[in-house]
Formats: C-alpha cells, sequence, structure tokens
C-alpha cells in the first residue's frame, strides 16, 4: 500500500527530460509521419497561423510520437549530517533506446517498491508520460514507477512541484525558472533555455551542453520541492555530481 506522501526524501528520484523533434526538419520526416504530423497539430496551425513547418520546428520535440529524449537528468537526497547532500547525474546521448534502458535500469534496481517515488516540474504532464511512452516505442519494459496504466491516482508514485505550487488551481502553469527566481532558489547562471535545446542538438551537436542544463533543472526541482514541502534547502556545497 502507498503511503499518502514520502517521508523518507531518499525515495524520491528528482527526473528532468530534455526533448527534441526525432529529425532536424519537416522535410525529414517520412510522408506518412509528415501527414500525421500535420493532422495532429491543425489546431495549432489554425489558431497560429503558422505552417506545418514553422509548427514542427517550434513543437515537434513537444510531442513523444515525433520526437526523442537526449537527456535524462536524476538527483537522489541523501541524509548528511543535520541536512541533505544531492546527488545528481544525467543520462544522455544520440541513442534514445540506450538512454531509456540506462534510465529504467537505475528504476528496476532502486526505485521500484511502494515507497519510492518520482518527483518533476511539470512531471506528471510531461517527463513521466514521454519517458513511458519512449519506452514502448521501443519495446522497453515498464518499471513499477512507470506502469501506472489503471491505477488509482492516489496509487500513482509520482510528485510534481509545478502541480503542489498550484495549491488546486487546475488553470496553473508557472516555469520553473519562474518559481526559482521568485523563492530565492539559488541556481547556476543559465546558459541555455528549453527552447535553445533542439538548436544545440542538431546544429552545435553538443548534447553535453544539454546535459549540464538538465541536470541544474534536476537540482532545481529538488530544492523547489524541499522549499514547497518548507524542509531546509540543500547546501550549494552538498549538491555532488556523480
Amino acid at each position: 500500500m502507498r503511503p499518502d506522501h514520502p517521508t523518507d526524501l531518499s525515495k524520491i528520484l528528482f527526473v528532468d527530460i530534455e526533448t527534441v523533434p526525432a529529425v532536424p526538419s519537416f522535410g525529414e520526416l517520412d510522408p506518412h509521419m509528415a501527414k500525421l504530423f500535420g493532422d495532429k497539430t491543425r489546431f495549432e496551425q489554425e489558431r497560429s497561423g503558422k505552417g506545418v513547418e514553422e509548427v514542427y520546428d517550434e513543437r515537434g520535440g513537444i510531442f513523444a510520437e515525433f520526437g526523442k529524449i537526449v537527456c535524462i537528468g536524476v538527483g537522489a537526497l541523501k541524509k548528511e549530517g543535520n541536512g541533505h547532500a544531492l546527488r545528481v547525474t544525467s543520462f544522455h546521448g544520440d541513442d534514445e533506446r540506450d538512454i531509456l534502458v540506462r534510465f529504467t535500469e537505475l528504476l528496476n534496481k532502486s526505485y521500484s517498491t511502494d515507497d519510492h517515488w518520482l518527483c518533476g516540474h511539470n512531471g506528471k504532464e510531461f517527463d513521466f508520460p514521454w519517458i513511458a511512452r519512449r519506452c514502448v516505442v521501443h519495446g522497453i519494459k515498464l518499471p513499477k514507477l512507470l506502469d501506472v496504466g489503471g491505477l488509482k491516482p492516489w496509487q500513482v508514485g509520482f510528485l510534481d512541484t509545478m502541480q503542489m505550487w498550484s495549491f488546486g488551481d487546475r488553470k496553473n502553469f508557472t516555469s520553473l525558472a519562474l518559481l526559482t527566481h521568485l523563492l530565492g532558489i539559488p541556481t547556476p547562471k543559465d546558459d541555455i533555455s528549453g527552447a535553445d535545446v533542439a538548436r544545440v542538438y542538431y546544429e552545435e551537436k553538443d548534447v553535453e551542453r544539454i546535459a549540464a542544463y538538465c541536470r541544474k533543472d534536476v537540482v532545481a526541482t529538488a530544492q523547489l520541492y524541499l522549499r514547497l514541502t518548507g524542509r531546509e534547502m540543500v547546501r550549494p556545497g552538498n549538491v555532488v555530481p556523480v
């Protein structure tokens, strides 16, 4: 039986993903996928007045059916003295299947019981479904924490800092960048933003830069979770790359 909320912070895995369109441009999609993308985004095209190619450039990496994961960042809190240390790493590269295999192996090995949790910012609507869908695409068996089909909401081990901040306001969308600034949560100097990821990946071919950005968001999410639950944040010197 899953508890109502985590009492042991070491049972939480903080997660952030970075995604890009599956191919660099709309013209490189095979004809059938191109038609399907046009059908899926028809309302967006009509609403924005933009052509399907421009919509693909802007939103191709948003849809799990038409994109791929290039980085999964993870972080775990460990008790240290009177506070906590945060261990952070990432799985990243050009081979999405390899990224997903390494991530699911971590979940299966260390985060596979009813008192384990995944935490992300907008994770319930984006990161967690994205990872699960891409696992299915690649024929990877879903780990326990992601295999949520048919479960009641209170049986699902997902924590979402954006929903925690909403306090029940279903219309709420507040970015991680805004909340860290508003709440005085220290973050490293921004290098890129989410809007830059596809360009950095396809044009600069710099997945390491994307991974560094992703790990920064993992740290920010963990700090935000601690702040929202009335706990002391991790001191910068206790953030440990793995």
